[in-house]
């Protein structure tokens, strides 16, 4: 079962506790890049998340370089931003 679109008012809400996250432009998904010092601070970044979205069985989209980490949230299933996204993206801080 898919998890429920967040409504315009519920998604604004939920952004104002995630520094430094933008809407993509079609306002379906979230996306923040993440600075790290080098490539191996960066991998070990992209695992833990990795491993923490495959305990939820969401999985978000990934870029990964020297010194940054790309993350993009969306739920696929429900064609947009859900509670499980946002709660993701607050995990993703915590890292």
């Amino acid at each position: 079962m898919s998890e429920p679109v967040l409504t315009l008012i519920e998604r604004d809400f939920a952004l104002e506790d995630l520094q430094g996250w933008q809407l993509t432009q079609d306002g379906k998904a979230i996306h923040k890049r993440f600075a790290f010092k080098n490539f191996v601070e960066s991998l070990a970044f992209v695992n833990k998340l990795g491993a923490v979205a495959e305990e939820h069985n969401h999985h978000p989209d990934l870029t990964l370089g020297w010194g940054y980490a790309g993350v993009l949230f969306t739920t696929h299933d429900s064609g947009g931003l859900t509670a499980l996204d946002i709660q993701l993206a607050k995990a993703a801080e915590k890292l």
